[in-house]
């Protein structure tokens, strides 16, 4: 089974680098390595030309659903692993990520890890980023930045989204599930993903995220759900009964349970960790309204479009 790695990039150069050595460490090397750059001007293309090996189309504009239908559409092989540029492969990657569909399966759904060093990007890991145990594979939907899968499932599902900015790959996901394409986990397939550096870059992420499912119409009742508890807890906070503040805490703890378990076992300082118990709901809340705000936005565009 031969296999083509792709990959979209823009404006990546203090990272790009990272992502190809960790490339060029793979236990099995990809028969090609198709990148598409969207019009960077921070060094990235002269980097990607260091590289003999990488074949590099160069598309001005493109989005992210552009790129990777044109770098599928260049591949030459039926296989196609895809990553993003910004992050950093494990050794093992590839070699693992193509066994679901040696196996049989359309698509071999990687994993991800937080590839984080300041106290921020471990909190915002901790919320965003979950442990294998806590994964599902009946039910996940894996990340572009780790995901193979054949070709004729991709034409099948007709290919990333290039109307939609942002959730291209959830979009193709859902594809995927409702048309009965065999998505298989593909275990220790492990791509380190940097989270965002800073509030404001992470506050862009997540209202981009969410603005993209309203525009799409995907997880409604996730996001109906968000709603509906922050609506809850307004109205329990203003009510004068203790049994109801005390359900509502109760279900907050249980709630930042999960992302707090993981502060505590990723952050590596006593001092981080006790300062988690703190700062991880405050992250818990912020990423909750970035969402919100993205998904109003989302719905404001979708119905001054529709």
């Amino acid at each position: 089974m031969k296999v083509s790695l792709i990959a979209t990039v823009k404006d990546a150069a203090p990272h790009v680098r990272d992502f190809l050595d960790s490339i060029e460490a793979q236990t099995r090397a990809p028969d090609e390595v198709v990148i598409v750059d969207g019009g960077s001007t921070d060094g990235t293309v002269e980097a990607l030309r260091e590289r003999p090996w990488v074949t590099l189309l160069e598309e001005p504009g493109a989005n992210i659903a552009r790129g990777r239908n044109l770098a599928v559409a260049k591949a030459s092989h039926d296989t196609i692993a895809v990553s993003d540029a910004d992050c950093v492969l494990v050794p093992e990657w590839l070699e693992l990520i193509v066994k679901p569909l040696e196996r049989g399966a359309d698509v071999a759904m990687g994993l991800y890890r937080p590839l984080a060093t300041s106290f921020f990007e471990q909190l915002a890991a901790a919320v965003s980023i979950k442990d294998r145990q806590e994964i599902r594979p009946e039910s996940y939907l894996p990340s572009a930045r780790s995901v193979a899968f054949l070709r004729d499932a991709f034409d099948d599902a007709g290919g990333y989204p290039e109307w939609l900015e942002i959730g291209e790959d959830m979009y193709l996901n859902q594809r995927w599930r409702t048309r009965g394409a065999r998505m298989r986990l593909a275990e220790g397939a492990v791509v380190l993903r940097r989270p965002r550096p800073d509030p404001a870059s992470y506050w862009r992420q997540f209202t981009a995220y969410a603005e993209g499912d309203a525009l799409a119409g995907m997880l409604p009742q996730r996001h109906a759900a968000r709603f509906a508890a922050y609506g809850s807890l307004a109205l329990a906070l203003g009510s004068r009964s203790k049994t109801l503040k005390a359900l509502v805490l109760a279900a907050g703890a249980a709630y930042a349970s999960r992302p707090l378990r993981r502060a505590f076992r990723r952050v590596p300082e006593p001092s981080g960790r006790l300062a988690s118990i703190v700062a991880v709901p405050a992250m818990m809340a912020f990423t909750d309204v970035a969402k919100m705000a993205g998904y109003l936005r989302g719905l404001a565009r979708s119905r001054r479009t529709g």
